[in-house]
């Protein structure tokens, strides 16, 4: 059974609820819904979490919420600054890490906020709604070494290519991250239960890319992807010549359909059509 560690207690908010006007809802609850707010309460999970993301230096935790994965993140040795969207929770988790100078609270939306130019880490149970914009603003910021994120497990298992299909957002990141499903983390493991189960997520930036020009392998993937002609050769022909060569030199059949296609076969595909 999952031990229960939040602050505060899930069938007492439910209590409130039914007591206070505003629809039936409390503040606390109203946020939630709108700001997508699950909390981690489950201690195995959390130390799973903390165990994938090994954190050390730096680490931006988005959605600090209570607190509780950011003391771990700190306990763990990392100097977490936590951004909280959420002006009640931001306000009370300040309140009780003001002494601490492990932790920084900021009060905002993390996809607003400025990189580090210093490297660092990214670690948090994040929204659902908010995962696509938090996954973007990783890849996209130059400093960062990883991202251990928990996410709904449909999408880890779709960026990790755990269906034996890729999506756009694995392969064209590819060359730079490495894509990784962690362990899965049950519905029960959160207050409010959400209706799905989550999973780690772990984004890692390679030492050494696999491709050196970007723009021109992005180029390449998106094409691919276009869906013109129903598969990768006839969507590749509409641009690149020798095409059928580079197929078979990466592997992979003429009748592949994109999807199914590994990252790795891309980095074949670009040394050949675009070196």
């Amino acid at each position: 059974m999952a031990q229960n560690f939040a602050h505060g207690n899930h069938s007492h908010t439910q209590k409130k609820t039914v007591r206070n006007g505003g629809g039936g809802r409390t503040p606390a609850d109203r946020a939630r819904r709108t700001l997508s707010q699950n909390f981690l309460v489950d201690r195995h999970a959390l130390e799973l979490v903390v165990k994938a993301a090994a954190p050390e230096g730096l680490v931006l935790e988005p959605g600090s919420g209570e607190g509780v994965l950011t003391w771990a993140l700190a306990e763990a040795g990392a100097r977490v600054v936590g951004y909280e969207i959420d002006p009640r929770l931001a306000g009370r988790l300040a309140a009780r890490t003001r002494d601490d100078p492990r932790i920084e609270v900021v009060r905002g939306d993390f996809v607003a906020a400025r990189p580090p130019r210093e490297p660092f880490a990214v670690v948090g149970n994040i929204p659902y709604s908010a995962t696509s914009r938090i996954v973007d603003w990783c890849l996209d910021a130059p400093a960062l070494t990883s991202a251990t994120l928990l996410t709904q497990l449909e999408y880890a298992r779709k960026r990790s290519g755990d269906y034996g299909r890729w999506s756009l957002v694995t392969v064209r990141s590819w060359p730079w991250f490495r894509w990784e499903l962690g362990e899965r983390i049950g519905r029960h493991s959160f207050r409010p239960v959400p209706s799905v189960d989550s999973a780690i997520l772990r984004i890692e930036r390679r030492p050494q890319p696999l491709v050196r020009a970007g723009r021109g392998y992005r180029e390449l993937v998106e094409l691919g992807f276009g869906g013109v002609g129903g598969t990768l050769r006839a969507s590749l022909r509409r641009r690149y010549d020798g095409v059928d060569a580079a197929l078979a030199a990466a592997g992979i059949p003429r009748d592949a359909v994109v999807a199914f296609v590994h990252p790795d076969q891309w980095a074949v595909l670009w040394e050949r059509l675009c070196r």
